[in-house]
């Protein structure tokens, strides 16, 4: 045999053993953040006890057939911020708390599995529903020492690349310099922005390169993040309405690469459970929502497409329980909006009545909202803190003194508690389904899910060199 003839067949069976293995050219990564084990199984748990019963209603992702638990630890702290999180999710390297897409000694910068989508000839998007650069997006893109450099983050944005951005929005898009602005930056960089998702389906199909953001009239509310689930009116950008579009553009992107890589946070599953807001379990839901949208796709597609649902750590130290053997998630079905409407609803009506919004006023106002005295039963003790507090709020103007005694007593009815408004070092799950998901059981490092998706997918990493 000619050298030739042995050289075209070694690279005829390397085709074949790629061919039956199978490559995910279609990669989802979600990542939950804040989400523990107990978050999902608040979750589930609260379902089940709509339908009147102890146990658990699945919900989609927790579902999938393959699952692991996941050590969060960065490469600085026993308990891990979002930024070292999110760089160890991204690029499989540990680094220092409060630092994005470098290492520890805070000036090497590391490339992540966006990038090696990219080289990889992949489309690549990248989503939030909090801020695009915000830590956990921010790492897939961005290369800096401090978290809280949001202007910088946002400048480096154009420069990946990358194909789809969805977000709320910029937080900081003015020019310190007083030059062009991020939105005028990332528009010269070859980027379409659309302003919710019926402005990105008139804009998507001539557009080279995409950012969904919500609506000018969304940000001039809360421009740090899309509002919560339990917030939400049908104007609303929702995430899944990001799923939605980024996979329409990322397909339509594709015709000229070779698949996609998609990253897609559920970010406020993590400010619900800093602040001990029960509204973290709509949070949640409102995420399997979005994976569904990719879940449905994967059917479509499933000797193509990989699944992958993690966190970058706990937040809150939630328990489920507090002390009696007994639940009542119930109690949080009643609640009506999240802390932070709460306190914008508190002072408007405040303003609007004046005096004549006494603690009689009050007292309808929280029975309407959150069930209380009516489908949550609150005890002489609760019912004098929240009287306490509300005249604490009417006195002071201070709207926080009551939606902290507000969440408290839904925890308390609810029989759930919290450690703390921090992070937690708890195991955080790993849910996987399609091509390459039996990598996804086990116990194992948050840097190795990255890696272990590449995998999947063929794509090179640093870490083969």
């Amino acid at each position: 045999m000619t050298k030739r003839f042995l050289s075209t067949l070694s690279i005829l069976l390397v085709a074949l053993v790629c061919f039956a293995e199978g490559k995910a050219k279609y990669v989802f990564y979600f990542i939950g953040d804040g989400m523990g084990v107990n978050q999902v199984n608040a979750a589930e748990t609260y379902l089940g006890a709509l339908e009147g019963r102890i146990g658990i209603k699945e919900l989609c992702f927790p579902s999938f057939p393959y699952f692991g638990l996941i050590n969060t630890q960065s490469a600085t702290n026993g308990v891990t911020d979002s930024a070292a999180g999110g760089t160890a999710l991204a690029s499989g390297n540990k680094t220092k708390n409060g630092a994005l897409g470098v290492l520890k000694d805070l000036t090497t910068p590391v490339t992540c599995i966006a990038h090696w989508a990219k080289d990889a000839g992949a489309a690549v998007g990248v989503s939030t529903s909090v801020s695009i650069d915000h830590a956990t997006p921010a790492a897939f893109y961005s290369h800096v020492p401090k978290r809280g450099m949001t202007y910088e983050i946002g400048a480096q944005l154009p420069g990946s690349g990358f194909d789809f951005f969805g977000a709320s929005d910029f937080v900081k898009p003015e020019n310190p310099d007083g030059g062009p602005d991020l939105y005028a930056q990332s528009q010269a960089g070859g980027y379409t922005i659309a302003r919710g998702y019926k402005d990105y389906l008139k804009k998507a199909k001539k557009a080279d390169k995409m950012i969904l953001f919500q609506t000018e009239e969304a940000s001039k509310v809360e421009r740090n993040s899309i509002p919560y689930a339990l917030d939400r009116t049908k104007d609303d950008l929702t995430l899944e309405d990001i799923t939605r579009a980024g996979i329409n553009f990322l397909m339509k992107k594709q015709g000229l690469r070779d698949g996609f890589f998609f990253m897609i946070e559920g970010g406020k599953i993590d400010w619900a459970c800093h602040a001990n807001d029960p509204a973290f379990i709509a949070e949640l839901i409102d995420m399997d929502n979005a994976v569904k949208v990719a879940y449905e796709f994967y059917q479509q597609h499933p000797d193509e497409t990989l699944i992958v649902i993690t966190a970058d750590h706990e937040t809150g130290g939630l328990v489920l329980g507090r002390g009696p053997y007994e639940l009542n998630l119930k109690a949080v079905s009643y609640q009506r909006m999240s802390m932070v409407k709460l306190e914008r609803e508190l002072k408007a009506k405040k303003e609007k009545m004046g005096d004549s919004f006494t603690w009689e006023e009050g007292k309808k106002f929280l029975t309407e909202n959150f069930g209380f005295w009516d489908g949550v039963k609150v005890d002489d003790d609760q019912a004098k803190r929240l009287e306490r507090s509300f005249n604490e709020f009417i006195e002071k103007n201070d709207p926080g003194r009551l939606s902290g005694t507000v969440k408290r007593v839904i925890s308390e009815c609810a029989l759930i508690g919290w450690q703390s408004g921090g992070h937690s070092n708890g195991y955080v799950p790993a849910f996987a389904i399609g091509v390459g998901a039996e990598q996804f059981h086990g116990r194992f490092d948050n840097t190795e899910i990255c890696k272990k998706m590449a995998k999947a997918a063929g794509w090179k990493t640093p870490f083969e060199e």
